[in-house]
């Protein structure tokens, strides 16, 4: 079997243009239903509205229109099912690691990585119209963003409510009616639920991050433009031998392709087996690509092409 087959067996390029993260229209989509009746776009994501998902399908995509979605399943189902464009879906955190039900479920998903977008966290405080900070004693969030606030709430003596998402905990808010319970989530969701901002940036740890996949139906490995830097996403389990692994990997090493994650994780359950995520950094055409392609190929089986896209100019920003 061919390498890159998975990739190249696939058609219709999305052009994704990263940082400011905007679609360059016209964006090349086989036309269903939606947009032939001049309908907008749809972008699932996964939680309420004003979560912080909802603002990144906001900020990357201000044209389409958002659907709420309860699970990660459901927002990848309705990308599968053409009831939905795309799907934006968050993989990391800077803090919080690895949203690991994402990696179960993408060896599972027709779908592909198209894109990826790295939305800074700022989590807010959030209360009813004229309450004080002094007046809260109780706050819900989800509980990776209530670690995250763990030492402002210790020091402001308040006690920390664990719910399913920050966007619900502020939906919850604006339900109840009581002054000294409040959330922690997006100023997003202060806007949607008519609440007060009472401290803006009240995690932590400054700098918090979480990385978001823009996935389709439908991918295209794009034009290699020189000195543009591409990321490529794809799976493989190791065959049944000694040193297999290490083997697989030194195909990057010794042909100077930048290998910049590696997942495993035993899929299904089973324990006989180990499979990978790996992301890297390069370009399918790139000849020391395909020579490290060539050389995994040998080592390794079951591997299949997630997709290659634009790398975020974020990566870039500290280097």
């Amino acid at each position: 079997m061919s390498v890159l087959s998975a990739s190249y067996d696939t058609n219709l390029l999305v052009r994704f243009v990263t940082l400011n993260h905007v679609y360059d229209p016209p964006y090349a989509l086989t036309p269903n239903s939606m947009t032939q009746n001049n309908c907008a776009p749809i972008i699932a994501y996964q939680g309420h509205q004003g979560a912080y998902s909802h603002l990144s399908c906001q900020r990357v995509f201000p044209t389409f229109e958002t659907h709420a979605c309860m699970t990660f399943g459901a927002a990848m189902i309705m990308v599968e099912e053409g009831h939905a464009e795309i799907a934006m879906i968050p993989v990391e955190n800077s803090t919080a690691g690895r949203v690991e039900e994402i990696y179960r479920k993408l060896p599972h998903t027709s779908l592909f990585v198209i894109g990826e977008h790295y939305e800074p966290v700022n989590h807010c405080l959030l209360g009813l119209k004229n309450s004080s900070i002094e007046q809260i004693k109780t706050v819900g969030s989800h509980p990776q963003a209530l670690a995250q606030c763990d030492k402002r709430l210790t020091a402001l003596n308040i006690r920390p409510l664990a719910t399913l998402d920050t966007a619900g905990a502020a939906l919850e808010v604006s339900k109840k009616g009581d002054l000294s319970h409040a959330a922690i989530a997006s100023s997003l969701a202060a806007t949607l639920y008519g609440l007060d901002i009472l401290q803006e940036h009240f995690q932590d740890v400054q700098g918090n991050t979480t990385r978001f996949l823009i996935l389709s139906r439908e991918h295209k490995i794009p034009t290699l433009i020189p000195n543009q830097k591409y990321i490529t996403s794809f799976l493989f389990t190791v065959r049944n031998m000694p040193s297999a692994l290490y083997k697989a990997m030194g195909g990057f090493a010794t042909n100077n392709v930048n290998l910049i994650k590696l997942e495993s994780y035993t899929p299904d359950g089973r324990m006989v087996a180990t499979q990978f995520h790996i992301d890297v950094e390069a370009h399918p055409e790139d000849i020391n690509m395909i020579l490290a392609l060539d050389e995994l190929a040998y080592f390794a089986k079951d591997i299949r092409m997630l997709g290659t896209y634009i790398a975020s100019d974020y990566r870039y920003l500290n280097a």
